[in-house]
């Protein structure tokens, strides 16, 4: 099953939740969701922004 954006905001609330319960403040990763899973990366990145909006938590996005 390829995952929704739903699916997508949900686990990015969940690894908020786990950075902010664990210290974490830095995350780097690739654009998620966009290669094989096909979602377009102008909506992940807004809702990435919209879940992390408001914390001190860095997240660096890499283009392979």
């Amino acid at each position: 099953h390829k995952p929704t954006y739903e699916d997508m905001r949900k686990s990015l609330e969940a690894m908020k939740a786990h950075c902010l319960n664990n210290g974490v403040t830095d995350i780097s990763m690739p654009r998620i969701g966009c290669g094989l899973d096909r979602l377009d990366w102008n909506k992940v990145s807004a809702i990435l922004e919209e879940v992390f909006e408001g914390t001190d938590i860095n997240i660096t996005v890499y283009t392979l």
